[in-house]
């Protein structure tokens, strides 16, 4: 649902008469490359940007299966750079990447600087901890056993890495926060919204505007 949610995003910010294909999407934080080949199946053009080598690799093996030739993938930081220069991208989108990473404003910063003016942004980050047997038994009590089990598809893979990644963070910003942070990169915020598992993260569109 959050993969739609974004994708229609994605695809709203959007001139009238855009060709998807001629719309370049930078996917930060990208992981396995989950929601990059959702936004290249959809048919724009998408790099998917990942500072894990072995998420990058494995990324790049499901590419190589699946033959898309309007998705890549590349291993690095934003926050460094990344050798991508200013306002290369028509779209920027970041989910679930900002909590986890040790100079989230700079990575904002840097977000800000390769978005072409008058781009869209959207960033999806974590305003807590979202604790998996607990939110497991709410999600049970409130919709059923169908819509719990499917949770800990996301539930279990994410208590896992949440016990393995490296002790940064956890950068969990509430709407204030977050909006402050926007703007001190340069953005423009559009909307804001609660979204995900019980709501427990913030999705925030924003702009570049023409002329900066």
């Amino acid at each position: 649902q959050l993969q739609a949610e974004v994708l229609e995003l994605v695809a709203a910010g959007l001139p009238p008469a855009t060709l998807k294909r001629d719309v370049h999407v930078l996917d930060i934080g990208c992981g396995p490359g989950n929601f990059t080949f959702v936004l290249a199946e959809a048919g724009f053009n998408v790099i998917g940007l990942e500072s894990y080598a072995a998420l990058v690799e494995l990324a790049r093996e499901k590419r190589r299966a699946k033959r898309l030739a309007n998705l890549a993938f590349r291993h690095g930081d934003l926050a460094d750079g990344a050798g991508i220069r200013e306002a290369a991208y028509d779209v920027i989108v970041s989910i679930h990447s900002l909590y986890v990473h040790p100079q989230p404003e700079t990575l904002l910063k840097e977000a800000y600087r390769i978005l072409k003016p008058g781009g869209h942004a959207i960033f999806v980050n974590h305003t807590r901890h979202v604790a998996p047997w607990s939110t497991f038994s709410d999600i049970k009590r409130r919709d059923g056993t169908k819509p719990a089990l499917g949770s800990l598809l996301w539930l279990v893979p994410n208590s896992i890495f949440e016990a393995a990644r490296r002790r940064i963070g956890p950068h969990y910003w509430n709407e204030t926060q977050f909006t402050a942070n926007l703007q001190a990169a340069g953005f423009t915020v559009l909307e804001s919204r609660r979204t995900f598992i019980n709501g427990a993260s913030l999705l925030m569109r924003a702009r570049k505007d023409v002329g900066h």
